[in-house]
């Protein structure tokens, strides 16, 4: 069997992780996680942008774990709540919120707003196994929010979330669907593009 170069993904959400493998199965890679290695130390996200919290996810596990990583930080941005609940999007509810507590706790302050735009954000930050930050790339999706969830699959905010240019939530979309659309799913492509990947596994 062919050898894939391996990276590591920092995250402690098997959701993303399961989205992050898909979408950058083509590419040769093998994407670690989490248990891969033991586990991942925790990082205390309190960055005041995406970008800010993704750089110091990839560079402090890359030097603690002495190994190329890469770490997105990303969320969701309401025009009508001036672009809350933005960095905090994990944990709008409070820390420990899970999915459903930060989804109701977004549905419940827009429950009469006229201007339901909103927009996902995903900042991903590439570091080498010094922990020096390599990079970053970004992708965004536009769309509107609904009043009530619809849908099964994704996580987060996808069941109200409909992106521009259709009537299905994130979470009514097929996976490859939503992959290609969505945020994380653009941030990964440019990533993959960018040839950071290959730059910090050299390093």
């Amino acid at each position: 069997m062919p050898s894939f170069p391996s990276i590591l993904a920092a995250t402690g959400n098997p959701h993303k992780l399961a989205e992050i493998r898909a979408i950058l199965a083509p590419c040769g890679f093998r994407i670690l996680g989490a248990a891969d290695v033991g586990g991942i130390p925790a990082v205390v996200e309190d960055g005041l942008t995406f970008a800010d919290n993704a750089a110091r996810k990839a560079t402090t596990v890359a030097a603690a774990l002495r190994r190329p990583a890469f770490a997105d930080d990303s969320g969701l941005e309401v025009r009508a709540l001036a672009g809350r609940p933005g960095v905090f999007s994990a944990r709008y509810a409070g820390e420990g919120a899970g999915d459903r507590a930060n989804l109701d706790k977004l549905l419940a302050e827009m429950r009469d707003a006229a201007d339901r735009t909103a927009r996902f954000v995903c900042v991903i930050a590439v570091a080498d196994a010094a922990g020096r930050l390599a990079g970053t790339v970004s992708g965004e999706v536009r769309g509107r929010l609904i009043e009530a969830p619809r849908g099964v699959n994704g996580f987060g905010y996808d069941p109200v979330f409909v992106p521009d240019g259709f009537e299905q939530t994130f979470a009514e979309l097929p996976a490859e669907v939503k992959n290609r659309l969505s945020h994380r799913g653009q941030a990964l492509a440019r990533l993959a593009a960018s040839g950071l990947l290959t730059t910090v596994l050299r390093a």
